[in-house]
């Protein structure tokens, strides 16, 4: 009986962990391309959220040149590991930059969200937009595929993550933010993210 009740009370402990968890699931934008780890926006938000939400804990799942159909592959499994109560996913800026169609990009966006809500986590989409020389029409109907999804799917929206970043706030590439930029990305991550988050 008393072997029972330890296994039942880890059991709860282990659900409770990860009910408390925020999975990051994205790129290298989200993986601190070109940084130091500890100055990654995802890092500096475990660090605000340690004081405002101290019960959540911020897994970061990751992959530079992550593409939506690569994410595809291993949601499930990402999902099945962490458990989490929400998830900020960030993926698309890949497929943008290699040209893919945006009918593909936002059908495996719908498939992403669809797998993250059956999993009963909630949604922070964040929306990239692609630089003018990519032409006007493509950048601009990748723009609109976010805000589309988002009423679609009734899930939260940050419609630009990169928001407020300076031209100086990038690197070489001027893709990617450097150590500079990524304090005013969880600015605009946190400002999303905490109305799904309980107090």
């Amino acid at each position: 009986m008393t072997i029972l009740f330890f296994v039942l009370l880890l059991a709860l402990s282990f659900t409770a962990q990860a009910a408390n968890t925020i999975l990051v699931f994205g790129d290298s934008l989200s993986a601190g391309y070109g940084i130091a780890r500890d100055d990654s926006w995802v890092n500096l938000l475990q660090r605000e959220l340690k004081i405002s939400h101290p019960q959540f804990e911020v897994v970061n799942a990751s992959i530079s040149g992550e593409t939506t159909a690569g994410g595809l592959r291993r949601i499930a499994k990402a999902l099945q590991q962490h458990q989490p109560s929400v998830v900020i996913l960030e993926l698309g800026a890949n497929d943008g930059l290699r040209g893919g169609k945006v009918t593909e990009t936002e059908k495996n966006l719908h498939q992403l969200i669809v797998q993250i809500k059956k999993s009963k986590a909630k949604v922070l989409l964040l929306g990239i937009q692609l630089p003018p020389n990519y032409g006007l029409f493509y950048a601009k109907q990748f723009r609109a595929m976010y805000p589309k999804l988002a009423k679609q799917h009734k899930v939260a929206l940050l419609p630009f993550m990169l928001e407020g970043i300076e031209p100086e706030q990038f690197l070489a590439d001027n893709l990617h933010p450097n150590a500079e930029g990524q304090p005013r990305i969880q600015q605009n991550v946190l400002q999303s993210l905490e109305p799904l988050l309980p107090r």
